[in-house]
């Protein structure tokens, strides 16, 4: 076996991608990531068994949270820079171990790597697959899987000002305890929830990063048509690198537009200031292979979600910084000072034709939850006189397959007493479906990006107090969620982590639950994947 990946709802047969990845991530890739997160693990081996004093560390804190983030699918498939974070971890693993006075370190902590072969080499025996009891490495995955994605919003906050050492203090506390054999499945269901508990503390704290430095999100029109200027294309989630290059492009005659979960950055007050901020282009992350090309323009990719392009044209427009990476394309590094250039791409931007219009119309979205708080008495009045029956979570990841067909048949066919709440790209799949209002109230009220699903999880919280119910259970709320990546992971165990149970989880549930460990999350939490729409619409309305 070439290598083995299972970490995401695409993968092959839904039980592991064995020779490529569905994503597009080759072997060597996959196994260098492997190596990367053991790196982690070794480093966190040390600091926990030297009850190191984690404040002092924060350049450890910061790579350590960055390398989980570039093995996230779709984030990093450039080899050369996975190799270099490797060789970096190592350095700053040796710098902690000689601090240590401690023979007692796992594996992780003193292995030695001399060059690409020896790389993976050792990657190929620390991989997923080193675990050879199913159920304890379904679990192993599960919990780092979940420090993937929250290593993800914890780097966007600090990107924004805001850090919580508690947050690194239990990533290492976790990956650490991933390495203790003699953890039993119970000790491990107890952290998997303990990870929901820290991914809770993780979107709180990008949420506080976003609205103090961006303001609170308020209902905003988004266009998606085009505009006749040159033109770049921002994906990804990172909103400090789109201040940034609104702040270059300012006067400059070069607009930007968002792409897939870039698009919530028009709900923020701070963002409106900027003429040449356009609109949104095109939709879901995977539709990129399709709308790269039209749009004529370079495109920055700020965080995950790219799909390795067909063309060599779109390629040489690609560009990259933060976490994410491509071969072949241009990466933009921060200086000491978090600055960024992008005097490139604005170059390039002024060279070449504007975007090809794709669609016409508007967007509307800025549901965050100080939005809905404001709009509280409307949405109370409407579910006590009947007017809304139920509300729909409809938050996660949208996807290639076409079983995602689901989602947009459910919006469509969902009664219209109903109200959808929506975070992420999963949106993608009914926000632009004429599906009225209820008295005002849009029924689909998009909270923003995947990371704004603590925004859903706070206005249940509200709803709760509200209606002056003991368990978050008995609202009338129903939870229908896709996912496809790791941060949609730490999403789900955040909500376990709350309380939130009888969550229906599609197009699949996760190919890394091992079958003892599905019949937990189904026997504890009611977990369950989906169905047919017409029945399952039956069975939620009753």
């Amino acid at each position: 076996m070439s290598m083995f990946c299972y970490q995401c709802q695409e993968t092959a047969k839904n039980t592991g991608c064995t020779i490529q990845g569905v994503c597009g991530k080759k072997e060597e890739v996959a196994k260098l990531q492997d190596l990367l997160i053991y790196s982690c693990k070794g480093i966190a081996n040390i600091v926990i068994k030297g009850n190191l004093d984690i404040a002092a560390i924060s350049e450890v804190n910061h790579e350590v949270m960055k390398s989980l983030f570039i093995t996230i699918t779709n984030a990093n498939f450039d080899e050369d820079a996975i190799e270099k974070q490797i060789i970096k971890m190592l350095a700053l693993r040796d710098e902690l171990k000689a601090k240590v006075n401690n023979a007692d370190l796992h594996d992780a902590a003193v292995f030695i790597v001399s060059d690409r072969d020896s790389m993976l080499k050792k990657a190929s025996v620390v991989g997923v697959l080193a675990t050879e009891n199913e159920d304890i490495r379904s679990l192993r995955e599960l919990i780092t899987y979940g420090l993937k994605g929250m290593a993800a919003y914890a780097h966007h906050a600090l990107n924004a000002g805001k850090e919580n050492v508690d947050i690194y203090g239990f990533l290492y506390k976790a990956l650490a305890a991933l390495l203790n054999d003699a953890l039993s499945a119970d000790d491990l269901v107890a952290l998997t929830l303990k990870t929901g508990e820290f991914g809770v503390s993780a979107m709180a704290l990008l949420d506080e990063a976003n609205t103090s430095k961006y303001g609170n999100p308020e209902i905003t029109t988004v266009d998606i048509g085009v505009r006749n200027n040159p033109s770049i294309l921002i994906s990804g989630h990172d909103l400090t690198d789109l201040e940034q290059l609104l702040e270059q492009t300012k006067g400059s005659g070069v607009d930007v537009y968002t792409h897939s979960e870039m698009l919530p950055a028009h709900y923020y007050p701070f963002f409106k200031k900027y003429d040449n901020f356009a609109g949104n282009y095109g939709g879901s992350w995977w539709r990129q292979v399709d709308e790269f090309g039209p749009f004529n323009g370079p495109i920055l990719f700020t965080t995950n979600c790219i799909v390795p392009p067909r063309k060599e044209e779109i390629r040489d427009r690609i560009f990259t910084t933060g976490a994410a990476g491509y071969p072949g394309s241009q990466h933009i590094e921060a200086d000491a000072n978090g600055k960024k250039d992008f005097s490139k791409i604005i170059e390039l931007a002024k060279t070449l034709p504007s975007p090809t219009e794709i669609e016409t119309g508007t967007i509307t979205g800025g549901f965050a939850h100080e939005q809905v708080f404001a709009l509280a008495d409307k949405v109370v009045d409407a579910v006590k006189s009947g007017a809304i029956k139920k509300f729909f979570v409809m938050a996660g990841c949208d996807g290639r397959m076409k079983s995602r067909d689901y989602y947009t048949e459910f919006a469509e066919k969902l009664p219209k007493d109903t109200v959808i709440l929506t975070a992420g790209c999963a949106k993608y799949r009914y926000n632009k479906l004429p599906l009225g209002d209820i008295g005002g109230i849009p029924r689909v009220l998009d909270a923003g990006q995947c990371n704004d699903s603590y925004s859903l999880a706070v206005i249940a919280l509200k709803l709760k107090e509200i209606f002056g119910v003991d368990d978050i259970n008995e609202l009338p709320i129903v939870y229908n969620i896709a996912w496809y990546e790791q941060k949609a992971v730490i999403v789900l165990l955040a909500l376990l982590y709350l309380g939130v149970k009888n969550i229906h989880l599609g197009p699949t549930l996760p190919g890394f639950l091992s079958p003892n460990v599905a019949k937990v999350l189904v026997d504890n939490f009611g977990i369950a994947g989906i169905g047919t729409v017409d029945d399952d619409i039956k069975f939620f309305m009753s």
